[in-house]
């Protein structure tokens, strides 16, 4: 039955894009942009909003169905089972990915005498275990853990401001147009966990409502990117960001509360941004086994939650380096970006020019 509303909809979007992109997002948009950094992270969200557009239009044209169902009427059997299976390996690599990141992050500035294996299979155990819930419970979990993402950052983004130079934000087109394109790709990369709608919105009780929810998501999520680039770029000047792995983290160190209560702020940031990393792993891991579920045509989705863990894990270890991490990252986002924008596309406009939707009016089954 149906069972989520558009607040939780919107809340699930914001904290699986909020996720482990926003340490490194403010150097890739000065390499693209330099002090025009908040304008590619502008364009690069108004894009991520193109591939969730599109699939909330197919999400409510087709109600009581996700991507891996609905596409099988729209392209057939075998063509919709292929894409399907493209979509398990895509979400599968960026739940790795997230996953190695996270370690990387937190033997570097944290656990520095524990070996990062220890931190990705933790990570990875965490969203295996309550991946295992239903729905309602993946809706919860998002709702319940936005707050603390949100204002903690926004908190830190305020406070570093007292640190701020306008000049470091000039000229606000930046060094000029190359590279721009470029920018725009990869920040878009951050809003591919927005496909998660595609899950999300035959069990709205709502489905129409699912626009609203996209747009809220979307503004909340991308204001919030760009309010990090704006502070960072602000504080540090653009020829300082490119020397840094982590600049928001950079940023974190670099700010402290009234009366210096606290010195610096980054072990309260590393608390926040585990939770968006948690939320936003726990989303493409959901995703990834549902889809596995629907392409089977299995009604219990459980049963993969430790079977993939696994193979996620090694996916994870590939990586030789943390710069070898970022290279893969770009290279696989970029691909996504054909999976999360091409196929909806795709899509969309087959089911109109045959005319073809689901039916609005019944419910929806918990698989």
């Amino acid at each position: 039955m149906r069972q989520i509303t558009a607040i939780q909809t919107a809340a699930i979007l914001i904290s699986t894009i909020i996720g482990v992109g926003v340490l490194a997002h403010p150097r890739l948009a000065v390499l693209a942009a330099d002090t025009g950094a908040p304008i590619v992270t502008v364009l690069g969200a108004l894009l991520g909003i193109a591939g969730l557009s599109l699939v909330t239009i197919l999400g409510v044209r087709f109600p009581q169905k996700s991507i891996a169902q609905y596409s099988e009427m729209i392209l057939g059997k075998w063509i919709s089972h292929l894409a399907s299976f493209c979509i398990i390996l895509f979400f599968a690599e960026l739940t790795a990915l997230a996953s190695r990141e996270f370690g990387e992050v937190v033997v570097t500035s944290v656990l520095k005498q524990t070996p990062i294996e220890v931190t990705v299979i933790v990570m990875l155990l965490l969203a295996a275990m309550i991946a295992r819930k239903d729905i309602r419970t993946f809706a919860y979990v998002h709702l319940f853990y936005l707050p603390f993402i949100i204002l903690p950052g926004l908190v830190i983004v305020t406070l570093s401001l007292k640190n701020a130079r306008v000049l470091n934000l000039l000229p606000v087109w930046g060094a000029g147009p190359d590279g721009v394109f470029s920018g725009i790709l990869t920040i878009a990369t951050l809003f591919q966990g927005s496909f998660i709608m595609t899950l999300v919105i035959p069990f709205m009780r709502q489905p129409r409502k699912a626009y609203i929810s996209a747009f809220w998501g979307w503004l909340i999520a991308g204001g919030f990117y760009v309010l990090i680039v704006i502070a960072t770029v602000a504080v540090f000047g653009t020829e300082e960001i490119k020397l840094m792995l982590w600049p928001t983290l950079e940023l974190a160190k670099a700010t402290s509360l009234p009366a210096n209560i606290l010195e610096r702020l980054d072990a309260a940031f590393l608390a926040v941004w585990v939770t968006a990393v948690f939320t936003t792993l726990f989303s493409s891991y959901y995703l990834t086994m549902k889809t596995m579920t629907q392409l089977l045509h299995l009604r219990d989705h459980q049963m993969f939650s430790y079977f993939i863990l696994p193979f996620i894990f090694l996916l994870a270890m590939l990586p030789q380096s943390v710069l070898q991490l970022y290279e893969i990252i770009e290279i696989v986002g970029r691909i996504g970006l054909i999976i999360t924008i091409g196929y909806p596309s795709l899509l969309l406009a087959i089911a109109l020019i045959r005319k073809q939707r689901g039916e609005p009016n019944a419910g929806s089954e918990e698989s």
